[in-house]
């Protein structure tokens, strides 16, 4: 599980956890990563924000292309499901947070995997890291990242 922020980071060379989540991105093959749908949502328009500012040209088509590339990718599994949708309605009752870091963590938890978030956000309650397995990128930067 992999949150938008770590592919934004991954695209935006200049943002500070870049190196991180570059090293997560190119380990694809040796290491599975499993999104909800609507982060796929997320990166598309959050990468086009992000390709505009830095003035590149056709930023939506640009970054549609790497929504494509990580859809179709064999290491890359989407999941939407009727379960996944429950608890991440469940777990926004709970805590409050937003609905795309829901999904993250809910699909954390059905399919018993680390959820990796970019790092550490204000409307996160502590009680996330007690709760579920999360990584954050901020941890490691300097570091290396260890599964």
């Amino acid at each position: 599980m992999v949150d938008t922020g770590v592919f934004v980071d991954y695209v935006d060379r200049k943002a500070p956890y870049h190196e991180a989540a570059r090293a997560i991105v190119n380990s694809l093959g040796q290491l599975e990563i499993i999104l909800p749908s609507i982060t796929l949502t997320e990166i598309c328009y959050v990468c086009a924000r992000i390709f505009e500012a830095a003035g590149v040209k056709n930023a939506f088509e640009k970054s549609v292309e790497f929504v494509e590339w990580l859809y179709s990718h064999p290491a890359v599994r989407v999941v939407d499901s009727l379960s996944l949708n429950i608890e991440a309605a469940r777990l926004k009752l709970q805590y409050g947070i937003a609905l795309a870091d829901c999904y993250v963590l809910a699909l954390s938890k059905l399919e018993g995997c680390k959820a990796v978030f970019r790092k550490r956000e204000e409307e996160m309650p502590e009680e996330i890291e007690n709760d579920f397995d999360v990584v954050f990128l901020e941890d490691y930067v300097g570091g290396v990242l260890n599964g």
